[in-house]
C-alpha cells in the first residue's frame, strides 16, 4: 500500500513472475496498469516526496534505556545517506531495547506512506517511517512473531526488490507462455 499525494492509495501486487507489478491507484474508478521493475516507482517516489528530510529528537521517556543512541544514530545515518551508497541496517533484535525504547521510536519516527508485506518462507514486513530513507524492515515467523526487527537507513530495502536473477527467470517463463499461448 502506498499513500499518495492526493489522498488515495495505490495497491501493488507482485505477479508469480517477478519484476512484473500491477499497480492500482484509487477505488471509484480505479486506474491500474502493470509495471517491471525492481519495484513500481511510486515506491520509491512517495518515499521520497510525502518523507521529511530529518527529524527531532525529543526527551525520552522514563524507562527508556538506549532509544536515545539509536535515534541519533539513525538521525546521523539519515542525513548523509546519498542514493548509490550502501543501506546502514541497525538491529533491534540484538538490542538491549525496552518496550518503552521500542515505543519512543516508534514515536519518533512515526509512519511513513509506504508499507509493504511479502509473504514467501515467513512473511516481511517493509515500513517506510516519516524519515526520508528511514525504513522499518520486520520478519515474522509461521506464529507471526517477530524474529528480526530492523531499522534500515537507505533506498528501498533489497528484501523488496526484485533481484536481477528474478527478472532472468521471469523473462525465460514469460517467453514459455507467450510460446505457448501465440505460436
Amino acid at each position: 500500500m502506498v499513500a499518495l499525494p492526493d489522498g488515495s492509495f495505490a495497491q501493488l501486487r507482485e505477479s508469480v513472475l517477478a519484476g512484473i507489478w500491477r499497480v492500482r491507484i484509487g477505488s471509484e474508478p480505479t486506474y491500474e496498469y502493470v509495471e517491471v521493475g525492481a519495484i513500481p516507482q511510486i515506491v520509491q517516489r512517495a518515499a521520497t516526496e510525502l518523507t521529511s528530510a530529518d527529524f527531532l529528537i525529543g526527551a525520552a521517556p522514563d524507562g527508556a534505556m538506549n532509544v536515545l543512541a539509536v535515534l541519533a544514530e539513525i538521525r546521523e545515518r539519515a542525513r548523509v545517506w546519498r542514493s548509490g551508497m550502501r543501506a546502514h541496517v541497525i538491529n533491534l533484535t540484538l538490542l538491549p531495547m525496552s518496550a518503552v525504547d521500542m515505543a519512543f521510536l516508534q514515536q519518533s519516527l512515526g509512519n511513513g506512506p509506504v508499507q509493504l508485506i511479502f509473504r514467501g518462507y515467513g512473511t516481511c514486513r517493509v515500513q517506510a517511517t516519516e524519515v526520508r530513507n528511514v525504513w522499518s524492515v520486520q520478519y515474522f515467523n509461521s506464529l507471526d512473531d517477530v524474529i528480526l526487527d530492523t531499522v534500515e537507513v537507505g533506498g528501498v530495502p533489497i528484501v523488496a526488490l526484485a533481484a536481477d536473477e528474478d527478472f532472468e527467470d521471469s523473462a525465460g517463463r514469460l517467453q514459455e507462455i507467450m510460446e505457448a499461448y501465440l505460436t
